[in-house]
């Protein structure tokens, strides 16, 4: 079975999402961005092998940086390596996005929180959205939304 086009042309599919910033953020503005991987680590992002759960992007001279995603090495890694798994990788934005990402985290106190990582044409992107944190307030009231929505399709499935 051939996969599905996505309206761009190219295949396009998941390989993690980072579920528990929608809880702790409010996300504004959405990215794409590349990632500079070595070979072992696009090996096991195909595995499926990695955690955004607790990373984050930040700025360091002019250059955007995927910090603490856990990307697992898997067992059958060559032996004349040393696989790291918790090393920074480099984002690729070209310098208009940086510059607006760089005004918006230093000027606005915006955080920059990695979102989904997936496949584009055979190559790994990152979605980063620029994102300001929510109080515990928000996140009750988040919660308590979603769970009306979904009572409210009950409801209405039900007759």
């Amino acid at each position: 079975m051939a996969k599905k086009k996505d309206k761009k042309g190219g295949s396009s599919s998941t390989i993690a999402l980072n579920k528990k910033s929608r809880h702790d953020y409010h996300l504004e503005d959405r990215l794409e961005a590349g990632l500079v991987l070595e070979g072992w680590e696009v090996k096991s992002l195909r595995a499926g092998r990695v955690n955004l759960q607790d990373s984050y992007v930040f700025i360091r001279d002019g250059e955007a940086w995927l910090f603490a995603c856990q990307i697992t090495p898997l067992q059958t890694a060559s032996t004349h390596i040393q696989p790291r798994p918790m090393r920074d990788r480099k984002l690729l934005l070209n310098r208009g996005e940086l510059n607006r990402l760089i005004g918006a985290v230093e000027r606005k106190g915006y955080a920059l929180v990695p979102t989904a990582m997936y496949w584009v044409k055979g190559r790994a992107k990152l979605e980063i959205a620029l994102a300001k944190g929510k109080q515990a307030h928000d996140k009750r009231a988040s919660l308590k939304e979603r769970d009306w929505q979904r009572d409210k399709q009950r409801i209405m499935k039900k007759g």
